[in-house]
C-alpha cells in the first residue's frame, strides 16, 4: 500500500509530505519525508496521522463490569471486595459472550487509536470449572473477535495456581482459571500455529503471563518461563500494598526484588502496575531491560497508587500503558492521567520532563515512550513509522475540537492534554484499513449484557 500524509509523526517529531509504502506482509519499506508530487503519485491521500498504540493490558471480559462496580453496599470498599464482584461476573460468561464483549471493546480501542491489544487471559475453563474440549476454547473467542475488527493480537495465556501465598490451590470462585505450565505453554503453541498456518503472524502471536507472585509458586514460573521461548511474559506485580507486604512476610522480599533476584528477567519481561516499587527496583527493572506496563485509570479505579513515572523516565526504564478493566478505552486518558497524577503528587508542572531539566514536549515524551515499551509488551515490531516496523497508522480529525487552531508543533501535547480527546478518521493494521464499528457488534455487546 501507499499513501501520502500532510502530516506524519516520525523520528518522535512531525515531518510534511510523507510518503509511506508498505510490503505486501504489512511492513514499512519506504518513508520519505518531503516528498516531492511526482513519488506520491497514485498514493492514498491522507491528512496526519501517527503510529498506532499498542495496549499492553487487557482483561477483556472486564469491559462487562466497567461502570457496574462504582455502587457499594458496603463500607471499607477495596481491590479486594471489587476482585470479588468481578469473580461473579466471571464465572458466568461463556466463549459467545466472550467473543460479543471482545469484539466491541477491541472496535472501541481501535477507534481511540490503539492498534493492537495484549491480552492477558485466565479464564480458561468452563463455569463448572472443568476442561472444554478444546483447551484453547475461551482463547479463540478472543482471537475471533480481534481478527473480526483488524486489530493485532498477542495472546497471553495466564498460569495461576494458587488462591494466595502460602495457600496453594484455588478456591471456588477461581475455579475457572486452574491452569497448569503445561497447560499454558500448550495454548501458547496453538495460536503460533494457528497464526503461521494462517499467514497472520503480522498480527498475531502469543507469549505467556504468570498471574502474580502470589498465585504461582517459584517452581512453576521458572519452568514456563524457559519453556516459552523468545515470546513475551508479562506478570501482575505489587499492585496493592497488602500483596507486598504478604509477599516480604512469605518471602522475605518485596515482589519486585523477588523477580530481580529470582526470575532470570530481560527484555521479554513486562510487568504489570509495578505501583509500589522502590528506587533500587526501578533501577534493576532498567539493568535486567525488563518493561513495566502502567493503567492509570483502573489503577485510579481500585484506588492502587501511583508508579513512581519520574524516576522511571531518570533511569531510562522502559514502559508501556494498557487499559487493564476497560473503565476506559482511550489511551490519550492513560497518557493525561499519568501525567496529572504525578503533577497532583508533586505539585509540579510537566512532571514527565524533569529528567530532560523541564525542557521539551511533555506529549513526546509520553507518547514515545509508550510506543517504544508497547512493541516490547507485544513482542512484535511496533516501534512506530519507521523502517521494518508494522504498517500501523491512526489518522487524526483535525476539526475534532480539542485541535481547532492548535499550531502543528504542538499537536501531540494536544492530542494528550486537550479534551474531549481527538477523534479518528481512519485506521490501518499491517498496511490493511480496518472495518469501523458496526451495529451488529453493538447488538451482540449488549445483548450478552442482558444475559450476564
Amino acid at each position: 500500500m501507499k499513501y501520502k500524509a500532510n502530516w506524519a509523526w516520525v523520528d518522535g517529531a512531525w515531518a510534511a509530505n510523507v510518503l509511506l509504502e508498505s510490503d505486501t506482509q504489512g511492513f514499512w519499506k519506504r518513508i520519505q519525508p518531503n516528498a516531492a508530487p511526482a513519488e506520491t503519485s497514485g498514493a492514498e491521500q491522507l491528512g496526519c496521522v501517527v503510529p498506532g498504540l499498542v495496549n499492553a493490558h487487557s482483561h477483556a471480559f472486564q469491559r462487562a463490569i466497567a461502570g457496574l462496580t462504582e455502587h457499594s453496599s458496603q463500607s471499607g470498599d477495596d481491590f479486594w471486595s471489587w476482585r470479588d464482584r468481578m469473580y461473579r461476573v466471571a464465572l458466568r460468561v461463556g466463549p459467545d459472550h466472550l467473543e460479543a464483549i471482545a469484539t466491541w471493546l477491541y472496535s472501541e480501542m481501535l477507534q481511540s487509536g490503539y492498534t493492537h491489544v495484549c491480552e492477558f487471559h485466565y479464564l480458561h475453563r468452563n463455569p463448572d470449572g472443568q476442561n472444554y474440549a478444546d483447551a484453547a476454547e475461551m482463547t479463540w473467542a478472543l482471537v475471533r473477535a480481534a481478527e473480526k475488527v483488524g486489530i493485532g493480537l498477542t495472546m497471553l495465556p495466564t498460569l495461576y495456581m494458587n488462591q494466595g501465598f502460602g495457600q496453594p490451590g484455588l478456591n471456588s470462585m477461581q475455579r475457572r482459571f486452574a491452569s497448569t505450565p503445561e497447560s499454558i505453554l500448550g495454548i501458547q503453541q496453538s495460536v503460533i500455529e494457528y497464526a503461521n498456518a494462517s499467514g497472520k503472524q503480522a498480527c498475531l502471536t502469543s507469549g505467556v503471563a504468570i498471574h502474580s507472585l502470589r498465585a504461582v509458586a517459584e517452581i512453576e514460573i521458572l519452568n514456563l518461563t524457559s519453556s516459552s521461548g523468545t515470546a513475551p511474559v508479562h506478570i501482575h506485580v505489587a499492585e496493592q500494598t497488602k500483596e507486598v507486604a504478604d509477599c516480604v512476610a512469605h518471602t522475605g522480599l518485596r515482589p519486585v526484588e523477588w523477580l530481580l533476584a529470582h526470575a532470570n528477567m530481560d527484555a521479554r519481561w513486562n510487568l504489570v502496575h509495578a505501583t509500589h516499587t522502590s528506587v533500587p527496583e526501578i533501577r534493576g527493572i532498567q539493568v535486567q531491560q525488563a518493561s513495566v506496563v502502567l493503567c492509570p485509570t483502573t489503577e485510579a479505579n481500585l484506588g492502587d497508587g501511583l508508579f513512581d513515572l519520574p524516576e522511571g523516565l531518570l533511569q531510562k526504564m522502559r514502559w508501556s500503558i494498557g487499559t487493564d478493566s476497560h473503565v476506559n478505552r482511550n489511551w490519550a486518558e492513560e497518557l493525561r492521567l499519568l501525567e496529572y497524577g504525578c503533577r497532583l503528587s508533586l505539585r509540579k508542572r510537566n512532571v514527565s520532563l524533569l529528567h530532560l531539566n523541564g525542557l521539551g514536549s511533555t506529549g513526546q515524551v509520553l507518547f514515545e515512550n509508550s510506543v517504544q515499551g508497547g512493541s516490547q509488551a507485544a513482542g512484535l515490531p511496533l516501534s512506530g513509522i519507521a523502517l521494518g516496523q508494522r504498517a500501523d497508522l491512526v489518522e487524526i480529525d483535525l476539526d475534532s475540537h480539542a485541535l481547532l487552531g492548535v499550531p502543528v508543533e504542538r499537536l501531540m501535547d494536544a492530542m494528550i492534554f486537550s479534551t474531549p480527546s481527538f477523534e479518528v478518521r481512519n485506521l490501518f493494521v499491517a498496511g490493511k484499513k480496518c472495518i469501523q464499528q458496526k451495529m451488529e457488534w453493538k447488538s451482540a455487546f449488549l445483548k450478552t449484557m442482558l444475559e450476564l
